[in-house]
């Protein structure tokens, strides 16, 4: 009896292990296809990875689980009204996804409803700011100085939120805007990963 009991366990976390490695899979091809503009491959490769485990994580610093990428495809792909329901979820889960409340923001004021999309917008951005200065504060002497060297992103945020607050907001370039700030807050990982190993490539050369 214990055998068996032991054996279908070991099953289980082989097949739980399984589902892991195929969701991380799933959710690198789809952001490289989202990086690249093309969102319907990316909105299959989600949709695969909810299939397999709706509960993985993808483990970067942001933190963002399945939910949270599908919701992003989904807008994308010009399906807010789907979209909104998947972000919804996706902040359910965690609450502190600030590029999951940035999309849901942009996809109410899709649909016209700006001013509730407008409440979101602007708490993502707040919320992306503050955790780009955590970051480089808090790790500013290892990889947080590679985090927005040019603070490209903290600038566009600033502009946005000072132009959110003045009341007089131009709706197609804040939707602009936050299109681009989600998407360079999700490169940026991958920037900075890939600047430590030119720097390690290059140390080991010499």
């Amino acid at each position: 009896m214990k055998v068996h009991f032991l054996a279908g366990l070991s099953l289980s976390v082989l097949l739980a292990a399984c589902a892991a490695f195929q969701g991380a899979g799933d959710i690198a091809q789809g952001r490289e296809a989202m990086f690249t503009g093309n969102y319907k491959a990316a909105l299959g490769h989600f949709q695969s990875a909810e299939q397999v485990d709706p509960n993985y994580i993808y483990s970067t610093e942001l933190q963002e689980g399945v939910s949270s990428y599908l919701g992003r495809a989904q807008y994308l792909t010009g399906n807010y009204a789907q979209a909104r329901q998947t972000l919804e979820k996706a902040l359910s889960q965690n609450q502190d996804d600030n590029v999951a409340r940035l999309y849901l923001g942009l996809a109410w004021a899709r649909q016209g409803e700006r001013q509730k999309g407008l409440q979101d917008i602007d708490a993502a951005m707040k919320g992306i700011y503050d955790f780009v200065d955590y970051i480089t504060d808090t790790f500013r002497f290892s990889y947080g100085r590679d985090w927005d060297p040019g603070r490209d992103i903290r600038s566009g945020i600033e502009r946005d939120r000072a132009m959110i607050a003045s009341g007089k907001i131009d709706w197609p370039t804040l939707i602009a805007d936050g299109e681009s700030i989600a998407m360079n807050i999700e490169q940026e990982p991958d920037i900075v990963r890939r600047e430590e190993e030119q720097g390690r490539r290059h140390i080991f050369r010499r």
